[in-house]
């Protein structure tokens, strides 16, 4: 049963194909009219016959992208999306031919349905890396022996060169292109018991790991807060200004403030560093860790 409906899917894709390459050309002076009615009018029979005209670009460009082993059904799918966002876009005033305009939006269309679904792994995001993407392949063929599993230094520099990006790129790339995705689940051994799986190890801490880190921090918040409340009253103000505020006071502002010179601020700053520290190890135990305060 899944291989007639595959068979019937095929030949409907037939069908729906030969129907686009059908469709009657259009010459200049149609394509104009049709553009202009759908701009000003939102004639969507004028839409239409502009669309259905060019549907063919379409179909061309579905079938050389087929090598990346995606369905033509849904490149075609994507391209008619391009398609559409051309005629939205399209300013007949400008005096270029829609077919010209409509082929890069069908392009970048399909590239960017090629990029997502190619591989789980985002192969490329810049302008750059797409164009190594499309291009690697073809400039391989011309600059160096495609035959050989890996590429010589000359031949990286010489298609990095070619393409305008760095080296290291060309490399990840071609390691990319050169390998399928693989499963998780996927067997090990003849067995067939065990997956990759079972052997990935986790370096997430565990819930316990996690509740015991928010304790101690929750402790040792608490020390240094018991521990500045015993400071005198400017030693304090200077710790929460200079240590403890999200944008920290300069020694100058602080300074004016207490009516003291900067560098009183700086020694002021350093006893009540060296308070905090004894206080809150003595109230902590030998060898406690205390949180971050530097002088």
């Amino acid at each position: 049963m899944a291989e007639r409906t595959d068979g019937r899917s095929d030949q409907a894709e037939i069908r729906y194909i030969r129907n686009c390459m059908r469709a009657p050309y259009l010459d200049r002076e149609r394509e104009q009219a049709l553009a202009l009615a759908w701009r000003d009018r939102r004639d969507q029979a004028a839409l239409g016959e502009l669309i259905l005209a060019y549907m063919r670009l379409v179909v061309a460009a579905a079938l050389r992208m087929r090598g990346y082993g995606l369905p033509l059904g849904d490149l075609i799918q994507e391209g008619t999306v391009g398609l559409m966002e051309a005629a939205t876009r399209f300013d007949p005033d400008r005096g270029l031919r829609f077919s010209t305009y409509a082929t890069w939006w069908i392009r970048a269309a399909m590239q960017d349905f090629v990029l997502r679904n190619w591989s789980i792994v985002r192969s490329g995001t810049t302008a750059a890396q797409k164009s190594l993407f499309f291009n690697l392949r073809r400039l391989r063929q011309r600059i160096g022996d495609p035959t050989r599993r890996t590429m010589s230094e000359g031949e990286i520099q010489r298609l990095a060169d070619a393409l305008g990006v760095a080296p290291r790129e060309v490399e990840a790339m071609e390691q990319r292109l050169s390998a399928a995705d693989s499963s998780l689940n996927a067997p090990l051994g003849e067995t067939g018991e065990d997956s990759w799986q079972d052997i990935l190890a986790d370096d997430r801490p565990t819930p316990e790991e996690i509740v015991s880190d928010a304790d101690d921090t929750e402790h040792r918040h608490g020390l240094l807060a018991a521990a500045l409340g015993r400071l005198p009253v400017r030693e304090r103000r200077i710790i929460q200004a200079r240590q403890l505020a999200e944008t920290g006071a300069t020694l100058e502002e602080l300074g004016r403030e207490l009516g003291v010179s900067k560098e009183r601020v700086r020694q002021l700053e350093r006893r009540a560093f060296l308070r905090l520290r004894k206080d809150v190890l003595g109230m902590a135990g030998p060898g406690a860790a205390i949180p971050a305060c530097a002088p």
